[in-house]
C-alpha cells in the first residue's frame, strides 16, 4: 500500500460481561494515545489518521491486547477511506465546518 495517509474510523463493542464495556474502550484509546498516530476521540468511535500500514498496526494492537487480556468477545467497526493519488485527511473533510 502507499504512503500517503489514510482516514479510519473505528469503534469498539465488547460483548463481555466480566467488566463494564467501557473499561474495555478505555483500554483501546490507551493504546491508540500511545501509539502517537494521530486521532481524535468521540463518543462513539476514534478517527486515526495515518500511513495504511501505522493504522492497521494500531488496529492489530488493539485486537490482540483485548484478546491477550481475556475479553472474552468483541467487535471492531472500521471504516477506511483511502485515495490513490494523495492524502485524505479528517480535517479537509470537516473544514467546512469549522
Amino acid at each position: 500500500m502507499h504512503q500517503y495517509l489514510i482516514n479510519a474510523s473505528i469503534q469498539l463493542l465488547p460483548l463481555a460481561q466480566d467488566k463494564h464495556p467501557y473499561e474495555w474502550v478505555d483500554d483501546a484509546i490507551e493504546i491508540i494515545q500511545q501509539s502517537g498516530i494521530r486521532h481524535e476521540i468521540g463518543p462513539f468511535a476514534t478517527v486515526l489518521e495515518g500511513t495504511y500500514s501505522e493504522v492497521m498496526d494500531v488496529v492489530n494492537q488493539v485486537n490482540e491486547f483485548l484478546y491477550s487480556k481475556g475479553c472474552a468477545e468483541w467487535i471492531t467497526n472500521l471504516q477506511i477511506q483511502i485515495r490513490c493519488n494523495g492524502d485524505m485527511t479528517g480535517d479537509e473533510k470537516i473544514e467546512k465546518y469549522k
